[in-house]
């Protein structure tokens, strides 16, 4: 891999990290979550006007992703609402690998290389050791983060097979994001009854920041992909699970311990290991 691509991944890593630090620093986490999307949401207009229309089989794949997102939001909103960055994040992104490659295992017979396999162990040791001992994730931050893992997984499930019906990917993925787009805030509608957004406050400024974060985040993997290898960049992307260890430590106040540490660089070899050969 050139420097370039090194370079996109690690970046992508970083500010996928960051956008997860802005929801986690905000006062009312469902209300940043739903106005970080009216980023991707705005992005998504070009793309489906200047994109033909899905095709019609591509739909429901659509609808579906668009429902799983939600409720990744959902939970990984519960999920900081008891946890620290640096706990959930590395639960959540370890999760996702190692239960995409279990799920195979169990649901589809895919046999795992040596890699795989060590890849589950340190995932699985990784996630056991934030979960377990003193100074651990609360026991209900940690089955939201693990649930917010399963729908992680579910949704790239069906858009791995969407996209290959739709036609077009950036159809495909203006459109799942647009109907994100509408679900969210309909869903904090009934939450809450009403959604008021000052664009000029800072809260407001702040959630639509981390929804840039989030998207640059994944135009630079999306390049990456275009320039190199897919298992070695995946791999480098999962570095994002310590970087959020450190961002919440710099600038969360968080504690970051040896042991959290350790625990972090674990998960994190786990997924490379995974993502390498996933």
């Amino acid at each position: 891999m050139s420097a370039t691509v090194i370079g996109l991944a690690l970046f992508a890593a970083i500010l996928h990290a960051s956008w997860n630090a802005f929801l986690r620093t905000g006062s009312d986490r469902l209300w940043t979550v739903t106005v970080m999307s009216f980023s991707a949401t705005i992005a998504a207009v070009p793309l489906a006007i200047f994109h033909p229309l899905p095709m019609s089989s591509a739909w429901p794949y659509i609808v579906l992703s668009a429902c799983l997102q939600v409720g990744y939001s959902l939970f990984l909103v519960a999920a900081y609402r008891y946890g620290e960055l640096g706990q959930v994040y590395p639960i959540v992104r370890g999760s996702v690998p190692l239960l995409v490659a279990i799920g195979g295992f169990i649901v589809a017979g895919e046999r795992l290389s040596t890699l795989q396999t060590l890849g589950v162990v340190l995932a699985a040791l990784g996630i056991m050791s934030l979960s377990l001992g003193k100074g651990r994730a609360a026991t209900t931050s940690i089955l939201y983060a693990l649930a917010t893992g399963a729908i992680i997984a579910a949704y790239a499930t069906v858009d791995a097979i969407g996209v290959r019906s739709a036609g077009s990917s950036g159809a495909y993925t203006a459109w799942v994001l647009l109907v994100y787009g509408v679900l969210l805030p309909v869903t904090f509608i009934l939450c809450r009854g009403k959604l008021t957004v000052d664009f000029r406050s800072p809260d407001a400024l702040k959630a639509l920041g981390g929804g840039i974060f989030a998207l640059i985040a994944y135009g630079a993997v999306v390049a990456a992909f275009v320039l190199g290898p897919a298992g070695p960049i995946t791999a480098i992307r999962e570095t994002s699970v310590v970087f959020a260890a450190l961002i919440g430590r710099l600038f969360l106040g968080e504690t970051l311990t040896p042991k959290r540490i350790a625990a972090c660089g674990v998960v994190a070899l786990g997924a490379i290991c995974l993502g390498y050969h996933g």
